[in-house]
């Protein structure tokens, strides 16, 4: 792997994210804007996260980084569940969403995994 690009982790990640921000412009609505702007926070972190701690090597504060994107993938998560919940988007455009985030999810429990020690 040559950098943080090629994580299957960090491309599900960055489709989250994507998908997060195109919704917002597409869907926003006043009510829902707190909403809306968390989602965008907490998708971008486990983007971003993702992508600092590929920087730093296998070292702890990768692990620090991974786990951090992983804690700010389930606030996304828990966010997408509300916004179905809610009605603020489409049906079809949510669960594809949520597939990719779920799938990052699953990446960051096996990289977090490889790398803390056993306990």
């Amino acid at each position: 792997m040559t950098d943080h690009k090629s994580l299957e982790a960090w491309k599900e990640a960055h489709a989250v994210t994507l998908g997060v921000t195109r919704a917002s412009r597409d869907h926003w609505k006043p009510w829902a804007s707190a909403m809306f702007s968390q989602i965008n926070r907490a998708s971008l972190s486990v983007q971003l996260n993702i992508a600092e701690g590929w920087s730093f090597g296998p070292s702890p504060t990768s692990t620090r980084h991974f786990s951090i994107a992983y804690g700010s993938a389930k606030e996304t998560a828990d966010l997408l569940d509300l916004i179905a919940e809610v009605g603020v988007l489409p049906d079809m455009e949510i669960e594809e969403i949520r597939s990719h985030s779920a799938r990052c999810i699953r990446l960051l429990v096996g990289l977090l995994k490889k790398r803390r020690p056993r306990e």
